[in-house]
């Protein structure tokens, strides 16, 4: 612990926090000031959080600070109520809370840094499956996750970058290679140009040569177009299929069904939801407030000893007791209609424990229900995007079999002419082998040959020249051949871009086709959702007039309530003074002296003697004191001037004895003189 603590006032000492702190200071921090220390370490961490907590309340605080721990993925040690009590020691700025979360925040603080300015970007927000269901929004959740892509890989990428470690000199020494080349290049570009100038009808055949350079890049060009088009054919399917459903899921709802059952149902739910807000929700947060107020009542208590716990359990037991006691008397006092009181009380009772717990199993089956279709919706996508448009199923799904057993026939096939090809190339390889190693046999037979008769190198020369013309008779026929290639090129590319607009022709046609049917579609939808709209405006007001008429009630209810508590308090504190008047009363007319020595008036008579009693004391002790206070002053002022007297005395004593000790210390150096 020691060493966390050392740790922690050594990190907070540098930059860029300069604390000055020292262990004992550090350690005598109180738990405002820890809190505002560890808020200054999160803001350095996200600039966000450089927050004075003075100026918001301590729930916002925690709930900050909380967020920021979950992104940062801190994990508190200890089990679950080790967590809970992280979290009160975070509230209230316990020491064993503050000082190693401040220890694992300045450990890794770069780190932690590089995740807060990514979680700004990276962490995704959970639109409900409901919400999507409306193409902006759906449009706008595709882009949004679209472009935390495209930022995931730019991070990446910039990662890379800083991890590769490229420096200035290697990027000036790659431009000054790109310059070379570029130098080499236009040299090349000369030398061709030279080159082409002396053949016959170049400026047409450059003319060629940039026409199909046009037609390429056009030709790029409509293949673009054509994926962006059938992305946007995509996602109008996209947007097909999710109406589709939408209506699918209307025409299930509407299907078999009557006005009187749509109401049925909606006064079911009407009921369900009164329940929670009136019964269900009203006991839960009167729980969750009590629990609170005795948490706090706690927290807010000095700390106890062992001896007050024992007090505190003794007390408590004497109070169980007693009520076992009266519950005991109570049940004595009971008659048999109490008794069937009770019995219709406790089949009550287990009704509304059932009520609670089927509205409980009911709320989590929504729940889980909703979880579910949110599911199966981002399940549906994911095979969209991976395996086509739709899942396939019965016939479909037998032709596709189908189709994958005669593709792996096919690829067996290729598999076992490709392996025939290998090893009918290994041995050629080997043949080719043999014939140059005969060849190299022949070569030096020949060589020797030649050197016997006087004539070495003339086989060498001969195949010079045959190789030499061969060379030369191919040249010539490369430049008849190009011009012919040339010419043949340009009326193949002709006939592919006549190609390439006879089939995009069809495809054109089926885009507009779809696309009056989207705006068809798109128009059904619209009616349908207007429809929708007017039926579920009218519910909603026939739902809000209900909520006013039970809010009303309920506040009428909640007021009557209170002024009745407010009557029947007033009512008991009446009765309590009217029974005090009685006996009051009761005792002043009795004859007892006893008696009338307890009542009120008489306890205040002998208060007032007392007080008479006291007062006269005083006086005459006050009295006294004026007296003596003229000789009193008079001897204090003759003591201090007897004191400062006395300490002049001391002062002229010691000066006396430090003139006497110097004047020895003389005689005894002009002594040592004169001997010397």
């Amino acid at each position: 612990m020691s060493d966390q603590i050392h740790f922690i006032v050594e990190k907070l000492n540098q930059e860029p926090f300069r604390k000055n702190y020292s262990l004992i200071t550090f350690d005598s921090l109180e738990s405002v000031q820890l809190l505002q220390l560890l808020s200054d370490v999160l803001g350095e961490i996200d600039p966000k959080h450089a927050v004075d907590i003075r100026e918001e309340l301590p729930e916002q605080t925690a709930k900050r600070m909380l967020s920021l721990l979950g992104i940062l993925k801190y994990k508190p040690p200890g089990s679950v109520s080790d967590v809970s009590a992280f979290r009160q020691g975070l509230v209230t700025g316990s020491k064993p809370v503050i000082h190693p979360l401040l220890h694992w925040l300045l450990q890794r603080t770069h780190e932690l840094k590089k995740r807060a300015y990514l979680a700004r970007f990276l962490v995704k927000l959970e639109v409900p499956a409901e919400f999507l269901q409306d193409d902006t929004v759906a449009d706008n959740n595709e882009q949004y996750e679209e472009m935390m892509g495209a930022f995931k890989n730019l991070h990446k990428e910039c990662e890379q970058l800083k991890i590769s470690g490229l420096s200035t000199a290697e990027i000036r020494r790659d431009i000054s290679a790109m310059e070379e080349e570029k130098d080499q290049l236009i040299k090349r570009v000369e030398r061709l140009k030279k080159r082409v100038e002396t053949v016959q009808n170049h400026q047409q055949m450059l003319e060629i040569a940039r026409q199909l350079r046009l037609e390429r890049e056009g030709e790029e060009s409509l293949a673009q177009q054509k994926q962006e088009q059938k992305n946007q054919l995509f996602h109008a399917e996209q947007r097909l299929q999710r109406a589709q459903f939408q209506l699918k899921e209307m025409h299930h709802a509407v299907v078999d069904s009557k006005p009187e059952s749509l109401m049925k149902k909606l006064e079911e739910e009407i009921n369900f939801n009164s329940y929670l807000v009136t019964e269900k929700m009203p006991r839960e947060i009167e729980s969750k407030n009590n629990s609170i107020y005795f948490l706090q009542k706690v927290a807010a208590e000095p700390a106890m000893s062992q001896s007050d716990l024992d007090v505190l359990e003794s007390k408590i037991n004497e109070v169980n007791a007693e009520i076992n006691q009266l519950i005991e008397k109570r049940m004595m006092k009971y008659e048999p209609i109490d008794n069937k009181f009770l019995m219709y009380r406790q089949q009550a009772s287990i009704v509304s424990r059932k009520k609670e717990a089927k509205a409980e199993e009911l709320q989590a089956a929504k729940e889980e229900m909703s979880s579910t279709e949110r599911e199966m919706l981002e399940k549906t996508n994911q095979a969209r995007e991976l395996g086509g448009s739709e899942v396939l199923k019965g016939d479909e799904l037998k032709h596709y079999v189908n189709k994958l057993r005669s593709k792996n026939t096919f690829y067996k096939k290729k598999r076992q002419e490709i392996a025939e090809i290998t090893a009918e190339c290994g041995v050629l390889q080997r043949t080719e082998e043999l014939l140059q190693q005969r060849h190299e046999a022949l070569q030096q037979q020949l060589q020797s040959i030649e050197d016997k008769k006087g004539i070495s190198g003339y086989s060498y020369t001969q195949e010079e020249l045959e190789r030499v013309s061969a060379v030369k008779s191919e040249m010539d026929e490369m430049k008849g051949r190009t011009l012919e290639n040339m010419s043949d090129m340009v009326k193949k590319l002709n006939a592919v871009v006549a190609e390439k607009k006879a089939s995009l022709a069809p495809v054109i046609k089926e885009l507009r086709q779809l696309r009056q049917k989207s705006q068809e579609l798109t128009q059904e939808c619209d009616e349908k959702k207007i429809q929708y709209d007017s039926c579920a405006a009218g519910l909603e007001s026939n739902r809000s007039a209900l909520e006013q008429e039970v809010k009303g009630l309920l506040e009428e209810y909640v007021q009557e309530e209170s002024n009745y508590r407010y009557i029947n308090c007033t009512k008991r504190n009446l009765e309590v003074q009217l029974e005090r008047a009685k006996e009051e009363m009761k005792a002043c007319v009795s004859p007892d002296p006893q008696e009338r020595r307890k009542t009120i008036r008489e306890q205040y008579t002998r208060i007032i003697l007392e007080h008479e009693n006291l007062g006269k004391k005083l006086r005459e002790k006050q009295k006294v004191v004026r007296e003596s206070h003229g000789p009193n002053m008079k001897q204090m002022k003759m003591w201090q001037d007897f004191e400062q007297l006395m300490k002049c005395k001391r002062e002229c004593f010691l000066k006396q004895q430090q003139e006497t000790a110097i004047g020895q210390v003389i005689q005894e150096e002009g002594k040592d003189r004169l001997v010397l």
